[in-house]
C-alpha cells in the first residue's frame, strides 16, 4: 500500500506539473531568502567580531606620571572584569609607531624630526566586549584617574558612534531578513495549500468513490503529502544549487570589500564549509512547509466530506 501511495504521489506531481512548478518557484524564492539570510547573518557577525577584536581603548598618560603610578593604574585596570589585557606603550614606541604609520608623508616626517617627541605614553586596553564600557568609563572618569590622563580615551566620540552605528545596522538587517523569511514562508504555504486544493477539486469524483469503497484517510491523503514532499525536496535542491552557482561566480568577480560589511569571500567559504549542513536544513524546511500545507488542505477536505 505504501508503494502505491508514493507512486500515486509521483503521478500527481507530474500530472499537476504547472501547479507544481508555480508552488516550487515560490518555495525556491523562500528557501533562497532563508539561505541568504542565514549566510548574511553569519558573515555580518564575523565582520563585526573582527572589527570588535581590533577595537582597543587607549588611556593617554601625562609625562609626569611615575612608574609606580603607572603600574598601580595597570593593576587597577586589570581588575576590571571587561578588560582582557593591558599593554603599556612608551613615548618612544608611540613615536616609532606614528612614524611608521606616516612613512609616506615626507613633510610630516621632516616636521616630527625637528621637534621634541610630542606623543604621550599610553595604556592600550583590550576588552572582552567593547559594547559594555560603563564600568571602565566610570573608573577612568574618577578625579583621581583623570589627574593621570593627558587626553580623553580613544574609544569615544566619533569612533564609538561609528561602531555603534555598525552594530545597529547589523541588528536591523538581521530583523529584516527574519521578517522577509516569514513573509515568503507564509506565501509558500498558501501557494502549496491552493495547489493541493485544486488537485483535490480536479479529483473530487475519484476521491468520493475511494471514500465510498472504504479507503482510509491516510490512503487518500498520502499521495498529496508525497506530492508536496517532492515539491519541497525539489525546491530545496534547486535553491542550494542556485546559491552555489551565485557564490561561485560572485567570489571570483567581487573582492572582499566590494559589498561593505558583506564579505563575499567569507560568505562563499562559509557556504562551502557547511554545504551538507545547509542542504539538510534546506531540505528540512522545504519538507516541513510542503507537508504541513498539504496536511492542512487534505484535513480540510476530509473534514468537509465527513460532515456531508
Amino acid at each position: 500500500m505504501l508503494g502505491r501511495v508514493f507512486i500515486n504521489g509521483g503521478i500527481n506531481f507530474v500530472r499537476n506539473a504547472w501547479l507544481s512548478i508555480a508552488a516550487m518557484a515560490i518555495m525556491v524564492v523562500t528557501l533562497s531568502i532563508v539561505l541568504f539570510s542565514f549566510i548574511a547573518n553569519a558573515t555580518f557577525s564575523h565582520t563585526i567580531q573582527e572589527i570588535r577584536d581590533r577595537i582597543d581603548v587607549s588611556v593617554f598618560l601625562l609625562d609626569s606620571v611615575t612608574t609606580q603610578q603607572r603600574d598601580q593604574l595597570i593593576g587597577q585596570l586589570e581588575d576590571i572584569d571587561n578588560v582582557r589585557a593591558v599593554e603599556y606603550i612608551s613615548k618612544d614606541q608611540a613615536l616609532a609607531d606614528y612614524i611608521e604609520l606616516n612613512k609616506d608623508n615626507v613633510d610630516l616626517q621632516l616636521a616630527i624630526s625637528q621637534t621634541e617627541n610630542p606623543l604621550p605614553a599610553s595604556l592600550r586596553l583590550k576588552l572582552h566586549n567593547p559594547d559594555i564600557i560603563d564600568q571602565l568609563k566610570s573608573f577612568l572618569d574618577t578625579p583621581e584617574i583623570q589627574t593621570l590622563q593627558s587626553d580623553e580615551t580613544s574609544y569615544s566620540g566619533d569612533r564609538k558612534e561609528a561602531i555603534d552605528k555598525i552594530a545597529k545596522a547589523t541588528t536591523f538587517i538581521r530583523q529584516a531578513g527574519i521578517i522577509g523569511v516569514l513573509i515568503f514562508a507564509c506565501i509558500s504555504v498558501l501557494i502549496i495549500f491552493n495547489t493541493i486544493q485544486m488537485a483535490i477539486f480536479n479529483r473530487r469524483d475519484e476521491l468520493s468513490i475511494m471514500r465510498l469503497l472504504g479507503a482510509s484517510r491516510w490512503y487518500i491523503r498520502g499521495p498529496f503529502l508525497v506530492e508536496s514532499l517532492l515539491i519541497g525536496i525539489s525546491a530545496a535542491l534547486i535553491s542550494v544549487g542556485l546559491c552555489n552557482i551565485i557564490f561561485s561566480i560572485a567570489s571570483g568577480t567581487l573582492d572582499a570589500s566590494s559589498l561593505g560589511l558583506l564579505d563575499i569571500n567569507y560568505a562563499s567559504r562559509y557556504f562551502e564549509e557547511r554545504y551538507w549542513m545547509i542542504l539538510a536544513i534546506q531540505l528540512g524546511i522545504g519538507i516541513v512547509i510542503g507537508v504541513t500545507s498539504s496536511f492542512v488542505a487534505t484535513q480540510r477536505y476530509l473534514r468537509l466530506r465527513d460532515t456531508k
